[in-house]
């Protein structure tokens, strides 16, 4: 607690006698009112909860995150939730907006951010109306947004909207540096990961994995990237991997003639019907391990040897420095064995491929994520678990497992977004339970099942086999 104090006494000398420290909920209770009561310059510090809000800076240029600040453990974040599923308004179920001219000052850091539903969007280039951007919305801003897990945001309503997009993350019209985040297990109907129209900016050592569900505009599950930016666009040392789309594109995908340098970034395991991992005409393709993809210009076609679900490589990894070989790129170097790479990167010092590697490179999660086994605890109280059997045909056993008592919702929904059924909806004690789900009426294909709670939505994907 010391060091603590200490931490917060420098940062507030270093800023100036005009920034303060407000503090969630110690100070305020809840995280919108600390922002309204805010200066620019000030620092928001939020401690381990849920907060089911939808928060919205208000143009403020402030730093607002959480105790990660200060303990770098990958567990604060996981502790410390924006759950915004309970919307004051529906056509506003993003769960942070920020799209007042805020800057490079405004900072969103160290927040597990889930339950977003998106908000309906004027497009600024006269497209019509959108719902966009579940877990966070930009525009005409640039902002730092980073060391956050945004997951489990759904934008599917198309109630008075064109299209959804962005399950993830909608940026618009602004110019962001988004840094170790994972993007996970989000859908909207176009670019269920990342939505970047007519943007700038700088994407880089993301995890980008198991957005699934989109199918129009060429898809895009992992990246979708259209309009032109007075600023260029890089997405470099990232990890795009196992996202899935029912039609086009799924994993990063250029409409149009939109500029974009892809660089030093692993495109692996996604899926499609046509099985492309990346297109458009405008993107510049360079030193990037693509399945399937090109194999000019430093780029190539391995499998990239992943050593767990959170996708760190193993020793013996092809993109293990294999990245552009430019000194910038350099990992970084291991105090204690000079001329080699600090763990997570690996090898010497050349750039390794992917989100663990380059000089931004460091461990995302303490927890396993991945294609087949996303986040499904967070927080550790609540597990919903892989049906079995899986595939299955027509039946199959879901389960799931809660710790204290509450209200739950087990619903299905099809790779549209459509719901198929609702299993559950009640009360149920806490411990273990388990629901059958028979699926004979159904066609085979992807289906995706979502356990709901007071604090938490939690999905999982099946396939039906006939």
């Amino acid at each position: 607690m010391k060091k603590f104090l200490l931490f917060f006494a420098l940062l507030f000398s270093a800023a100036g006698s005009h920034a303060v420290i407000k503090t969630v909920p110690a100070q305020y209770s809840t995280i919108q009112i600390a922002i309204n009561a805010s200066a620019n310059g000030d620092t928001i510090v939020v401690s381990p909860g849920t907060y089911f809000e939808n928060i919205n800076f208000r143009g403020k240029k402030i730093v607002l995150t959480s105790q990660f600040y200060v303990t770098q453990n990958t567990a604060t974040i996981y502790a410390t939730i924006i759950n915004g599923s309970t919307p004051s308004q529906p056509d506003s179920g993003s769960c942070v907006i920020i799209n007042n001219g805020e800057d490079s000052t405004t900072v969103l850091q160290g927040f597990a951010i889930t339950g977003g539903s998106g908000t309906k969007w004027d497009d600024e280039h006269a497209a019509g109306l959108y719902r966009e951007g579940g877990g966070i919305l930009v525009q005409f801003s640039s902002p730092i947004i980073k060391d956050n897990i945004i997951y489990n945001n759904v934008v599917t309503n198309v109630t008075g909207v064109n299209s959804t997009g962005g399950g993830g993350v909608r940026i618009g019209d602004s110019y962001v540096r988004f840094y170790n985040n994972i993007v996970m297990n989000n859908t909207a109907r176009y670019g269920a990961g990342i939505v970047l129209n007519y943007c700038g900016g700088e994407y880089r050592n993301n995890v980008v994995t198991s957005n699934y569900g989109s199918y129009q505009f060429g898809a895009g599950s992992g990246f979708w990237l259209n309009g032109h930016f007075t600023r260029p666009t890089v997405i470099e040392n990232n990890t795009v991997a196992g996202n899935s789309a029912t039609s086009s594109i799924s994993g990063v995908f250029g409409n149009g003639g939109v500029e974009a340098l892809i660089q030093n970034n692993i495109i692996w395991g996604n899926t499609s019907p046509n099985l492309s991992q990346i297109a458009g005409s405008g993107l510049t393709i360079r030193y990037n391990n693509i399945q399937g993809g090109p194999v000019y210009a430093g780029n190539f076609n391995m499998d990239p040897q992943f050593r767990d679900s959170n996708f760190v490589l193993l020793p013996g990894s092809p993109c293990i420095d294999k990245g552009d070989s430019s000194l910038q790129f350099n990992d970084l170097e291991d105090p204690n064995n000079l001329t080699f790479a600090k763990y997570p990167s690996l090898g010497g010092l050349r750039n390794d491929i992917g989100a663990y590697g380059g000089p931004n490179a460091k461990i995302l999660t303490g927890q396993l994520i991945g294609i087949n086994d996303p986040v499904t605890s967070i927080p550790n109280d609540f597990r919903l678990f892989q049906n079995y059997p899986n595939p299955f045909n027509p039946a199959t056993k879901i389960t799931f497992e809660l710790s204290e008592q509450g209200s739950v919702e087990l619903r299905v929904y099809d790779v549209s977004g459509r719901e198929i059924a609702l299993l559950f909806r009640g009360y149920k004690p806490a411990g273990r339970h388990e629901v059958n789900f028979d699926a004979s009426m159904l066609s085979s294909g992807v289906y995706f099942y979502i356990m709901k709670t007071d604090r938490i939505m939690l999905t999982r994907k099946m396939i039906l086999i006939k």
